[in-house]
């Protein structure tokens, strides 16, 4: 998995979505990063203490390629707002959900 700078990371999201545009899917998750890449034993109750800045790692794949990036919580609102914007550009190839048919064979005692 290749760690990315933020807008490094927005570029290759871009080019991802574009080689899934025709076939395939991108996958995105986003999950709270503390900063450390093996496990940690567990502590007892007491021991409990948080890093003194948040963070978020998001990760996106199509399969093949992995690209992540890791966000401080002082650059959340500037990568968001470059974030949505992408999401937006990119999300017009969405597919319809089919409504037919879900409910309308099946009547309840009560409407007959």
């Amino acid at each position: 998995m290749v760690l990315l700078e933020n807008d490094a990371f927005l570029n290759e999201l871009t080019k991802l979505f574009q080689k899934t545009r025709t076939a395939g899917s991108a996958y995105l998750t986003m999950k709270k990063y503390h900063g450390q890449t093996k496990p940690k034993p567990r502590a007892s109750k007491g021991d409990s203490h948080e890093p003194s800045e948040q963070k978020c790692l998001i990760r996106a794949t199509n399969g093949k390629k992995k690209i992540s990036t890791v966000i401080s919580s002082k650059d959340v609102n500037k990568f968001q707002m470059a974030y949505a914007t992408v999401l937006k550009a990119n999300m017009d190839n969405l597919k319809k959900r089919d409504k037919s048919s879900k409910g309308k064979g099946k009547k309840s005692k009560a409407t007959q």
